[in-house]
């Protein structure tokens, strides 16, 4: 016997404390409650499975404007099977002056989509609009219908299609356990954009950060606190790790390059996460061990120099806290989106941080010397290295001012945490304008 789908009772007894919260609308479509999930004071939308009319948006509607003035956050579940057609073009505009609300009230307090169901067509918008979307794998999340796609995509529009897409940040094995996760995320966002941030009781991890077996996961496990991290976009962009987690009992938004090259969706994805942490002044941690952009002439031409110019604005703009570690190779284009602009840069014993990599500065630099060598080979390498030392290690980087701090890997998690510390009065202003132009 197949087993049965976790329905609203369930899910909401997953989502809130203790399972109790107050129900604020009950019939038709679309029901809505206030209560706490993880201590955090949270509204919650709630579709049940059947076609919406325009009462059932406009229910919506009433529910973000509320969470605005009150500064909470909103959880929506999206579980609808489509529009009552009979609306007409009254259904069209409530869905427009919804999509409105949701631009509107975007960086003033934390919207987070659940798709447990049927999320398509204006949904699927609306649900990607969210600051965080989280599907459930007997989620559906597609703009067209894919079995009406000409290029039968296998899976289309399933979860882990979504994951893959960059849309879904988290997948869950159900709907309890999507609003289960839901809960821990709103409960580690601050309530909304002016609301200091969440203090947690904490442990130290048990690990300390490795450089010689360099993993993005393990070295924001060993810098976070024990057991806090969540990681969001797991199966997008993957030579880019991004999270959520906590440091010294402090929320904090993790980006951790991988040892390999990055394409344009790891720039894409790292800029979405920092816009994310920014608007809500959530500091964000910085992991730099890469050896750079990847090299090709289709990833340029899928947008590689654009995402990487729109990931170093996005770090540049940023006016939230930021702390750079520099774990290992930052050279060039790397140091400067990722640390150039951070208030704290520590490098790590062992790093490299230069303009242009060693091996191909010395022969530059030495190229006479290189040449009258008898192994041109072992002659670059033995100065690649001297320069390494020299020139391009923390030590070295701390004297040129392209870091503030050289400690030991087995002291990294401390230096962290008290620049955290040291950063948490930061105060910035913007000059005024409507906008910035970065590329998108």
């Amino acid at each position: 016997m197949a087993a049965t789908k976790p329905g609203k009772t369930e899910t909401l007894a997953a989502f809130f404390d203790d399972g109790t919260y107050t129900a604020l609308y009950t019939d038709g479509p679309v029901s809505a409650a206030y209560g706490c999930a993880n201590g955090q004071s949270v509204y919650v939308v709630f579709q049940n499975g059947q076609p919406l009319d325009v009462n059932d948006i406009e229910k919506n509607i009433r529910v973000l404007a509320m969470a605005a003035q009150t500064g909470a956050p909103v959880v929506t579940f999206y579980n609808s099977n489509g529009a009552c057609l009979e609306g007409g073009l009254a259904l069209l505009n409530a869905n427009s002056r919804l999509m409105a609300e949701i631009a509107r009230i975007s960086g003033v307090v934390p919207q987070i989509a659940v798709v447990v169901g049927t999320c398509a067509g204006s949904a699927a918008v609306q649900a990607a609009a969210a600051d965080v979307c989280i599907m459930s794998e007997e989620g559906e999340l597609f703009l067209n219908a894919p079995f009406n796609s000409e290029d039968k995509v296998e899976k289309a529009g399933g979860s882990a299609f979504a994951a893959r897409a960059g849309v879904a940040a988290i997948v869950a094995k159900d709907a309890a356990d999507a609003a289960a996760k839901a809960a821990r995320i709103a409960g580690l966002m601050p309530s909304n954009n002016l609301a200091g941030p969440a203090v947690f009781d904490f442990a130290a991890p048990s690990s300390v950060l490795n450089l010689a077996k360099y993993d993005p996961k393990a070295a924001a496990a060993a810098l976070a606190d024990a057991d806090s991290v969540i990681e969001l976009y797991g199966g997008y962009g993957k030579a880019v790790y991004t999270a959520l987690a906590t440091a010294g009992g402090t929320t904090v938004g993790i980006v951790a390059t991988g040892a390999g090259s990055m394409n344009h969706h790891c720039a894409a994805k790292a800029a979405r996460f920092i816009r994310l942490c920014d608007a809500y002044s959530i500091p964000v941690l910085t992991i730099v061990n890469t050896t750079g952009f990847v090299r090709s002439e289709g990833d340029d031409m899928a947008g590689g120099i654009r995402q990487a110019a729109r990931l170093a604005g996005v770090y540049a703009e940023a006016t939230t806290v930021k702390v750079a570690v520099l774990a290992g190779e930052a050279v060039g284009p790397v140091y400067t989106v990722f640390a150039a602009s951070a208030d704290w840069r520590v490098a790590v014993e062992g790093c490299t941080i230069a303009p242009l990599a060693p091996e191909a500065a010395v022969s530059v630099l030495y190229k006479d010397e290189i040449d009258a060598s008898d192994n041109i080979q072992e002659a670059t390498k033995a100065k690649a290295a001297e320069y390494r030392e020299k020139v391009a290690g923390a030590s070295a980087a701390v004297a040129g001012g392209a870091a503030d701090a050289a400690v030991k890997p087995a002291e990294v998690r401390t230096a962290v945490v008290q620049a955290l510390d040291m950063l948490a009065s930061k105060r910035a202003v913007r000059l005024a304008k409507k906008h910035g132009n970065i590329t998108l």
